[in-house]
């Protein structure tokens, strides 16, 4: 069954409950790195206590607080989540199409330090395609997107965008490097994921 969020589906959308299914059980506190226009927030919010959204870009966080306007337990933060000082660490961090915006392995580091002890950090990404297994797997992913957008009405990404230069075995490094033993899986529909329990002291 897909995913529609707020009734409309795109890639980012389409892959979120990779996401949510990820999270811990129970979850008290979840962080969104790059919330962009909120989609997410929607299921983070039932499934935990208190969520964070954090974004620099403005008017996706305008988009979101309309977004997430009657729910309580959300609260979103303008702001760069490598220089934010958040004053607690959190159950779940989670993040859709952000982490080729941000230094890789710093990015993956500072979502690691901002992980409390027993808790998951997930990632849903994009990268660069290199060699015949990439390039087959894209060449499904153009039919099913086709697919998809005759059967859900679509929404365009309104964030600022930018193509990944890293590839996905360059993504799996980084993970390998920085969260050890983190699950990578590569998707159909040109993202992959990352999951990732941080050890109990």
């Amino acid at each position: 069954m897909t995913y529609l969020a707020d009734g409309v589906w795109n890639h980012n959308i389409h892959h979120m409950p990779v996401l949510l299914r990820a999270l811990p059980r129970p979850c008290g506190s979840a962080l969104e790195v790059g919330c962009g226009q909120g989609f997410l927030l929607l299921g983070l919010a039932e499934r935990a206590r208190r969520v964070i959204g954090v974004d620099q870009h403005q008017p996706s966080l305008a988009e979101a607080a309309e977004r997430v306007a009657r729910l309580a337990n959300v609260e979103l933060v303008e702001g760069d989540v490598m220089t934010h000082d958040f004053g607690t660490t959190f159950d779940a961090v989670v993040s859709v199409a952000v982490l080729h915006h941000l230094p890789m392995d710093e990015g993956l580091a500072r979502m690691r330090d901002l992980t409390s002890p027993g808790g998951t950090v997930g990632v849903v990404g994009l990268a660069r395609s290199r060699g015949l297994g990439d390039f087959a797997m894209d060449a499904v992913g153009f039919v099913d997107t086709r697919l998809h957008r005759l059967r859900h009405p679509h929404t365009m990404v309104t964030a600022p965008i930018c193509d990944p230069a890293e590839s996905y075995a360059d993504v799996r490094g980084a993970a390998d490097r920085i969260l050890p033993g983190a699950r990578f899986r590569r998707h159909p529909l040109f993202r992959y994921s990352l999951a990732w329990t941080k050890p109990a002291i």
